[in-house]
């Protein structure tokens, strides 16, 4: 039998987390780095859990054991705590003690607001991670939602890495290439945790995650990926590495080491809100329709074969098993609030034939601009030429990626939602922007609200379609209007999104960053909109 090492062998390099907390439990984190370059066993540290700062009330205290095939990571779910708790928690390994965490548990009955942090896309080439420390500034998170591209596995010369050397976050020599094995997963989670403002949040409150694609590789779908092909080795052993690094990496039930594919979980914070974690890339998805299929040789869109294959009642997002799932736990929950979380965004993104071909050929602006005028003309009530009108008319999804591309299971979705009449709001990642969709229905009920987050640092439509921040103010503009129930967008800032539910509405905040080329930055700028009950319950 191996006997642990002596404790005063680590660092607590990648600082600590806290995460999927309940009304009386909640997963602690840390990784011990073990000093000893060829370490002999397991390594044992001390987990410590106070009601404050300077532990001088500490109400749980134990030790943990970890080794190398958890990548000496060591995760704890304490039970038996308080409901709607502040705690701090720290590890100590002999004389090496991990930076202090604050913690919370969830509320109980009759509590009066929630208040959570959203996040997604965080590329560590494309910048610093500003965004996560701008929240961690805060002190009054209830939890940090987390929608995924936690990570990115492209390797150096890959997607958004084009000033990577010139602003310090090139990638390491021993992890520069496209990630594909469980140890190359475990080191490009290793680098993201260095960065401050990732660890300052960590820190500061709970995190509840789910995965998105590039915590695997691009596009992913239950079945592969775009981004893997079979020179890369099986897929599905790509998956498993993947899946394993992150439930070692991120504060999340179940144990590490587990990997089952299965993420999509609730919580409850006392009768005010119940979140609802989907997958909407692992378990259940069909593989994604592609525009470049339907487009002929001068670029053209066969829109009718298009739409035929859209409207099919087969393709799935999230599987049989998850949708029953969610249609279930809607059905039985109590709470004012329903939040479903999850990756992509779910309203309807659809956007005139010619301006998404013209999308494809690079962008134009001239186009883009008459499109807009005439339907602020149509708006006005001005009289349009048929031939106007079928410009208008002539619509394709904008992201075949998102629920767009499965709209026979969202609209299945919708009628239930409608059906049960309650109060639900959508948040959203994937997509590098800011959003707010009246989420309606085919006959046009509005059935809930979608709120989505910017992207940490991923670029956003302002670089794919390489506008200036004018020209993507004026866009974003131009999107709310051709597109029905867009409220809002930003399509240039990096940033995270703030949500508070209380008794009589919501209030939902984007804030943004000036800059993601240097640790040093300011806020700049923040957009919020208020919104009263969907129903009255």
């Amino acid at each position: 039998m191996t006997r642990p090492q002596l404790p005063s062998e680590v660092a607590f390099d990648y600082g600590v987390a806290s995460g999927d907390p309940l009304q009386d439990a909640v997963i602690l984190w840390t990784r011990a780095t073990p000093l000893d370059n060829n370490p002999s066993g397991p390594l044992k540290i001390t987990w410590e859990l106070a009601a404050d700062a300077e532990f001088r009330r500490i109400v749980r205290r134990g030790s943990v054991e970890t080794d190398l095939a958890r990548d000496y990571t060591a995760k704890i779910d304490v039970r038996g705590l308080e409901p709607d708790t502040s705690y701090y928690y720290r590890f100590i390994g002999g004389s090496a003690q991990s930076p202090i965490g604050r913690t919370k548990t969830l509320p109980a009955e009759g509590v009066e607001q929630v208040k959570l942090a959203v996040f997604s896309c965080s590329n560590y080439p494309a910048g610093y991670f500003n965004a996560y420390q701008l929240a961690a500034r805060a002190d009054d998170w209830d939890a940090v939602l987390h929608l995924g591209d936690y990570i990115y596995e492209y390797g150096a010369g890959g997607y958004a890495t084009e000033k990577s050397e010139q602003i310090g976050r090139a990638l390491p020599a021993d992890n520069n290439g496209e990630i594909l094995s469980l140890t190359d997963y475990r080191k490009r989670y290793a680098l993201y945790r260095t960065d401050a403002g990732l660890q300052a949040l960590h820190a500061a409150a709970p995190f509840i995650v789910v995965w998105d694609d590039h915590e695997i590789t691009n596009d992913t779908w239950k079945g592969g990926a775009e981004n893997h092909s079979a020179e890369e080795g099986d897929f599905f052993a790509r998956r498993a590495a993947a899946v394993q690094a992150y439930y070692e990496w991120l504060p999340i039930r179940p144990p590490m080491g587990e990997r089952n594919p299965q993420i999509y979980r609730s919580f409850r914070f006392g009768d005010l809100l119940d979140l609802h974690m989907l997958d909407t890339r692992v378990i259940g998805r069909d593989q994604q329709l592609q525009f470049s299929s339907y487009l002929d040789e001068s670029g053209n869109l066969d829109a009718e074969t298009f739409a035929a294959d859209m409207a099919s009642p087969t393709r799935t997002l999230l599987g049989k098993s998850q949708r029953e799932w969610l249609q279930q736990t809607l059905s039985e929950s109590g709470a004012h609030w329903q939040l479903l979380g999850q990756q992509v965004l779910m309203g309807k993104m659809h956007l005139p034939v010619e301006l998404m071909t013209s999308f494809y050929r690079g962008g134009n602006e001239n186009l883009t601009g008459e499109l807009i005028r005439l339907k602020a003309a149509s708006l006005r009530g001005e009289s349009l030429t048929p031939a106007q009108l079928a410009r208008l008319q002539r619509q394709v999804p904008y992201n075949l990626d998102a629920w767009d591309g499965y709209a026979a299971e969202r609209e299945e979705l919708y009628r239930h939602m409608r059906a049960l009449n309650k109060n639900i709001v959508v948040v959203a990642g994937d997509t590098h922007n800011a959003w707010f969709n009246h989420l309606k229905d085919g006959d046009g009920h509005m059935v809930g609200l979608e709120f989505a987050t910017p992207s940490v640092t991923s670029p956003g439509m302002e670089t794919y379609l390489k506008l200036d921040e004018q020209a993507a103010r004026e866009l974003a503009d131009g999107m709310s209007l051709l597109v029905d129930g867009l409220q809002y967008c930003n399509l240039h800032q990096r940033g995270y999104m703030s949500l508070t539910f209380r008794r009589d509405g919501i209030e939902a905040e984007w804030k943004y960053v000036d800059n993601i080329d240097s640790i040093e930055f300011a806020e700049a700028g923040s957009h919020r909109v208020n919104h009263s009950l969907l129903q009255n319950t």
